[in-house]
């Protein structure tokens, strides 16, 4: 198949969301791969976290690592809950625990929860992926962004990963894996996300940094960048002129599909990465990630 013609191009309707945003009010949907991932037990036995497991990209991701055979639990905010349920219900249709987690990652007690409760509840824990980001866009640059939205963005973006990590760590045994959500931003940085761009540079450095520091353990630390990929995120926080053209401009003249990603988590997650650590996979429909 054409991947130019696969999924939809330009104009997109996001429908009018505010932040976090719920696939729900979506008039074009995203594919989360429903009807289309099928899984060959690449994660058998396996027990995964996946922060913003609810919807977009973490949701992709949560369907594929349960049709691979893992168990999942998904965090997510509160006002979430209705992605949340219908995102945990494709786990138990695989066959796989869900276990949801709904909370504010901007607060580590919370990070730390989120993991005692893998823990205790899947029996253990093999896979975190941090995927849950925070982003709004300011086409004024950097003066239109206020010391709130900063450290919402920061908090969100980096310290709940920090926190996370280091609340997992101590559970992870040889063969465990850690995943991180980076993106084109943080190599193709926009100034409308000076904010956000910041963030996903420092995951990178993060990933590259951690890696080196968890290879002696046995502990696999990895990052996918997504370039512009079709999520509630985008109408939510982006102004609509910005929505409607989202992901022309990539040499494949289209945004993704969060079904587009979940592949490279699963390879991440899955021994078939056992040589690779510390690495970046640009999923970005052209767009350069060096």
């Amino acid at each position: 198949m054409d991947p130019r013609d696969q999924y939809p191009k330009p104009e997109y309707d996001g429908g009018d969301l505010t932040p976090p945003g719920l696939t729900s009010q979506m008039p074009d949907r995203p594919d989360h791969g429903e009807e289309t991932y099928r899984g060959s037990g690449r994660l058998t036995g396996r027990k995964a976290v996946i922060t913003g497991g609810d919807s977009g990209i973490g949701r992709a991701v949560a369907i594929a690592y349960a049709r691979e055979g893992a168990d999942v639990l998904i965090s997510y905010l509160p006002e979430e809950e209705p992605d949340a349920r219908e995102t945990a219900a494709w786990i138990e249709k695989a066959g796989r625990k869900a276990v949801t987690v709904p909370g504010d990652i901007r607060d580590e007690a919370h990070c730390r929860a989120i993991i005692d409760r893998a823990v205790s509840d899947l029996g253990g824990l093999d896979i975190l992926v941090n995927n849950a980001a925070y982003q709004m866009a300011q086409p004024g640059g950097i003066a239109d962004i206020t010391d709130e939205q900063f450290d919402r963005v920061m908090k969100t973006n980096l310290y709940a990963m920090f926190w996370l990590c280091r609340a997992a760590v101590p559970h992870l045994r040889p063969g465990a894996t850690i995943i991180n959500t980076a993106s084109v931003q943080a190599y193709l940085s926009s100034s409308a996300l000076v904010d956000y761009a910041t963030t996903k540079g420092g995951i990178v450095a993060f990933t590259k940094a951690l890696a080196e520091d968890l290879a002696d353990k046995g502990v696999r630390v990895n990052a996918v960048a997504p370039g512009p990929i079709w999520t509630p995120l985008i109408p939510a926080t982006m102004p609509e002129e910005k929505v409607k053209s989202f992901g022309g401009d990539t040499p494949l003249g289209r945004a993704g599909q969060p079904a587009e990603l979940a592949a490279a988590y699963v390879y991440f997650a899955s021994p078939e990465s056992s040589y690779t650590t510390g690495e970046v996979l640009g999923v970005t429909g052209g767009k350069p990630v060096s």
